[in-house]
């Protein structure tokens, strides 16, 4: 455990100032929230991504668009494309300091641009409902007043960081996880703006998650004249998904969820097409493994029926995040800090994924709930809690001053991750 921790006039100076930033916090996530950047509205995320260069400006570092490589996708009729993103916001501060932080988020969300969820309201004075409002531009705005705060500290040269706000993570971050891979294995630890609950408790150990899309192709027929010549693409799909859905519960903790079977057409066709979308959640490498040597098995299965191919496409894009001793000493510190704002900081293991277990993959400590608090994310009842968004970036104020005067040692978390 981390010791109770005391404030120094500068340190308490800058909180302050961030106290004084409440009602700009809130006009700005007002603004945010009415533009639609749903993950696939490329107008909506570059509309975004220029607010955010704008908003970011003022810490001075050098800001440029992060171009990400194209992944491949499977399409609805079977074929395989090609998927492009638009760019990252990215910034990066005092490259040759002592202590190198990450620190990431999205500005992307899941309602698509035709989606009605369009505009904030209010459900009491400080309850917005709005799409993104907390998942994550609110939580956005909180990492920006905690650097801003930072840069009025007296030891902010110890401290570099970069800023990587991306475009895909709620598709899986395909195109920005390897460039989350490099940020994470030259930081010392990270910082994840993914909203806390509403009751202030954060995300602790997560499982790590993959998403597959397996192509099924057999041989289209007249259903009535010859359907004896015909290979039905569906029906093998569909069994394919009864046995993915049979290893439930084979091995605590890990779970297949078929989310979707594409393909098919007129009644009178024997359909020629066909594509399973699933996910699986693990715990840790071990559940990997024996989830790759069975989906590889399935998959010989299917394709041994008679006139059908069958090729998978995916992969696990998250690997787990536990809770080991690097990431609980950077829990200690972040309850030390909210000790110092008088929060009592508690946080629970979670099925969900984000950045952080890209970030830990790569060797780096990090927290991932300090955005805003909220709750009914992904949904249109989404709603965030206005008078976090100062708490929350006092928060992490509070930790990067501590990591810049070393009462925090940065670079210990990563020698513990080194060891685990």
């Amino acid at each position: 455990m981390t010791d109770a921790i005391t404030l120094s006039p500068e340190e308490t100076d800058a909180l302050d100032w961030v106290e004084t930033q409440s009602d700009s916090m809130v006009e700005t996530l007002r603004r945010w929230i009415n533009i639609n950047s749903g993950s696939r509205n490329s107008e909506g995320l570059e509309t975004m991504r220029a607010e955010l260069e704008t908003a970011f400006a003022p810490l001075g570092g050098d800001i440029r668009a992060e171009m990400l490589k194209p992944t491949t996708v499977v399409e609805k009729n079977g074929d395989v494309k090609e998927q492009t993103f638009t760019p990252s916001f990215r910034l990066t501060q005092r490259r040759d300091a002592p202590i190198r932080i990450v620190l990431t988020g999205h500005h992307d969300t899941v309602f698509p641009e035709e989606d009605s969820f369009q505009s904030w309201t209010m459900r009491d004075a400080d309850t917005m409902n709005g799409p993104g409002g907390a998942d994550m531009k609110g939580g956005i705005l909180v990492m920006l007043h905690a650097l801003m705060a930072l840069e009025r500290h007296p030891q902010r040269e110890q401290i570099g960081y970069d800023v990587l706000i991306s475009p895909d993570e709620e598709i899986g971050s395909l195109g920005s996880g390897p460039i989350l891979h490099e940020l994470g294995s030259r930081a010392d630890i990270g910082m994840t703006y993914e909203p806390a609950l509403a009751d202030g408790s954060l995300a602790g150990a997560r499982k790590g998650s993959g998403n597959w899309s397996l192509k099924v192709s057999g041989w289209a027929a007249h259903a009535g004249r010859e359907h004896h010549l015909g290979r039905n693409a569906i029906v093998a799909a569909a069994e394919f998904s009864l046995a993915l859905d049979v290893l439930n519960g084979q091995r605590e903790g890990v779970t297949f969820n078929v989310a979707r079977i594409d393909g098919g057409g007129p009644p009178n066709v024997v359909p020629a097409n066909a594509v399973v979308r699933f996910n699986v959640r693990v715990n840790d490498e071990h559940d990997q493994a024996w989830v790759l040597e069975n989906l590889e098995r399935l998959t010989q299965e299917t394709a041994r029926r008679d006139g059908i191919a069958a090729k998978m496409f995916g992969g696990f894009t998250r690997p787990a995040k536990p809770m080991t001793a690097a990431n609980r000493q950077m829990f200690d510190w972040t309850r030390a800090a909210g000790g110092a704002l008088g929060l009592d900081i508690k946080w629970n293991a979670t099925g969900g994924v984000c950045e952080g277990n890209n970030l830990w993959a790569a060797g780096c400590p990090n927290v991932d709930t300090l955005g805003a608090c909220g709750a009914d994310i992904h949904s249109h009842d989404e709603i965030v809690l206005l008078s976090s968004l100062p708490e929350r970036a006092k928060l992490s104020a509070i930790m990067l001053m501590k990591f810049a005067s070393g009462e925090f040692d940065a670079k210990s978390a990563r020698a513990l991750a080194a060891g685990t």
